[in-house]
């Protein structure tokens, strides 16, 4: 496999503007709402701080979570009820559904089990706002996906235990990319470190009959997501703790399995080498002629940042594009990254404690990086375990 960059390739090389969080706290995930950005933040403070989009100041902090903030999600509804909602959850075992106006928990949900709390990894809302799921970590044998109704948010509407047999670490409700794509009903995407790709029905009560397809990665699943072709049709991604990436059908055939650190750039007047894949983003105008919305936020230890894409998954010999490289704003693991398309930013965030503002579509020529090349003296370790270092402070 290999990266070139694309014709249109552009590189910015300093943030339009940049804030820290307090207390040293890692950036963790940013969500969009109407007028601000909102970001989870590492310990000790496991809190949210919302930014006005226009200045970036923080204009509120949000509690948060007992432990670590595990999921972060800006969603157009809950239950008819709360418009534009923000939602959390954390290893503290709760859900939370936030009234950003009155900085205040709007629901309230707790998995438990024998009345001690379940960590969550991972939550989402569906479509209609009247699912929330969430996935929790392994305890004794059972991992169990907890769906709430938000109407009513005392106790789980049904808890599914033998979907997965390890912690649950990307749960992601199914929303059409075009009204053209037929119904697929309530479909929620999971994925575990059991190495299971899973869809499932979740309006069904029955786990046995709520079972739609399985794909088994057979290595620790970190992230996954959809993806979709210029028709809508779905298929979807996901990665490994070990930088290695997979796309998969409809129906959970995998078709792609690369190590996203292979390709690379390699010239006197452009380098890249990813390092480690901060995250995925559904583009609403799919760039160039690629077949499919998915554009690839990846990351460099010395906290770079580039966006890859490839034009078909189909074949497996297409080369990746590297379309374009945010440098210099960041030092170390960039956690998460944000791209506000409607506003032409890219937000990022870091182990630096930086939140950064990007123009997304770069404005700079191409020039060598003034940073030590790889395989100088100031080199950072590469046998250092990347998954490892990213999840050090959750």
């Amino acid at each position: 496999m290999s990266l070139v960059d694309a014709p249109s390739f552009k590189a910015s090389s300093a943030p339009v503007r940049s804030t820290a969080l307090p207390a040293a706290a890692y950036v963790l995930s940013i969500a969009a709402l109407p007028s601000h950005y909102a970001v989870s933040a590492s310990s000790p403070s496991n809190a949210i701080h919302v930014f006005d989009k226009a200045r970036l100041q923080n204009v509120q902090t949000l509690p948060g979570h007992g432990s670590s903030i595990t999921a972060l999600r800006s969603v157009p509804n809950i239950a008819n009820a709360v418009a534009h909602a923000l939602v959390s959850s954390g290893k503290d075992g709760t859900v939370k559904v936030w009234d950003e106006r009155a900085g205040t928990v709007a629901l309230h949900m707790t998995a438990s089990s024998a009345g001690a709390r379940r960590g969550l990894l991972s939550c989402d809302v569906s479509a209609d706002g009247l699912s929330i799921a969430a996935g929790t970590e392994l305890q004794g044998d059972d991992a169990s996906i907890l769906y709430w109704d938000p109407r009513s948010p005392v106790a789980p509407l049904r808890v599914h235990s033998s979907t997965h047999s390890d912690d649950i670490t990307a749960l992601h409700f199914y929303r059409p990319a075009s009204s053209a794509v037929p119904n697929t009903g309530n479909l929620l995407l999971s994925a575990s470190s059991d190495g299971l790709v899973c869809t499932s029905n979740a309006d069904e009560a029955d786990e046995d009959e709520a079972g739609v397809h399985v794909g088994n990665w057979g290595c620790s699943i970190a992230q996954a997501g959809w993806l979709h072709d210029r028709a809508g049709r779905p298929a979807t991604w996901a990665s490994s703790d070990m930088e290695t990436f997979s796309v998969w059908t409809t129906e959970l055939d995998r078709i792609q399995d690369v190590d996203i650190r292979q390709p690379s750039v390699h010239r006197q007047d452009l380098t890249w080498v990813t390092d480690y894949l901060i995250g995925c983003h559904n583009t609403l105008n799919p760039i160039g002629d690629t077949d499919n919305d998915l554009c690839l936020f990846a990351g460099s230890n010395e906290g770079d940042i580039a966006l890859l894409t490839k034009s078909t998954f189909s074949d497996p010999d297409v080369p990746w594009h590297l379309q374009r490289t945010w440098t210099t704003g960041h030092a170390g693991i960039v956690r998460a990254a944000l791209w506000d398309e409607r506003n032409n930013i890219l937000l990022t965030g870091g182990e630096d404690s930086r939140l950064n503002v990007w123009n997304a579509q770069g404005a700079e020529p191409v020039t060598s990086p003034s940073k030590p090349k790889r395989g100088s003296d100031m080199d950072v370790d590469e046998d250092e375990d990347i998954s490892a270092r990213k999840k050090r402070r959750a």
